[in-house]
């Protein structure tokens, strides 16, 4: 029994007594609260809504020739995931003599259907109604495709081309354009 008691003794003394056991730095758990990790977005481009932006342009048909011009564009897209519809009305101003920029104008609306192939590039497919508001009174019906590009939250680039095929007077035509939007 005097061994027994002399091994607890020992063993309590250990314990309490004040070694050269020093803690650590001490862990801390919580327990509770919300824990926020932190999340990166890219901020992908919203091109749904109503835009409205300036371009210029080229014009060319076997009889009138070449005219450059620039012009006022306006429009609305909605899109669905990755793929996007879309209305726009645009007025080109073109001279009817060289030196005679606005004499005359071009106005179109077309419709617009196209693929969101990144979160900040469109490809997009259009066909509409063309008419050349000054003389000689002409229309026809376009048909072409567009790349736009997001360059901020609210700008963009893009490059068209049409083409139109003759309804009332005229002769078939091709257009290229360059403009850029507002979106909004």
């Amino acid at each position: 029994m005097k061994q027994s008691l002399t091994c607890g003794l020992i063993g309590l003394a250990l314990v309490l007594a004040p070694g050269g056991v020093h803690a650590a730095d001490l862990i801390r758990v919580p327990t509770s609260g919300i824990m926020e990790v932190p999340v990166h977005e890219e901020h992908s481009f919203d091109w749904s809504g109503f835009y409205a932006g300036v371009f210029g342009g080229v014009r060319s048909g076997s009889v009138s020739g070449s005219q450059a011009g620039i012009g006022l564009q306006a429009g609305v897209n909605a899109q669905f995931d990755f793929m996007l519809v879309g209305a726009e009305v645009a007025v080109l101003g073109l001279p009817a003599a060289e030196s005679d920029i606005g004499s005359t104008s071009h106005g179109q609306i077309l419709a617009r259907a196209g693929l969101v192939v990144d979160d900040n590039v469109l490809v997009y497919a259009a066909s509409g109604y063309g008419i050349d508001l000054g003389v000689p009174d002409e229309s026809e019906i376009l048909v072409g495709g567009g790349l736009e590009f997001a360059v901020t939250e609210q700008i963009s680039l893009e490059a068209e081309y049409l083409h139109g095929f003759p309804l009332e007077g005229g002769n078939e035509s091709n257009q290229i354009t360059f403009g850029a939007n507002f979106h909004f």
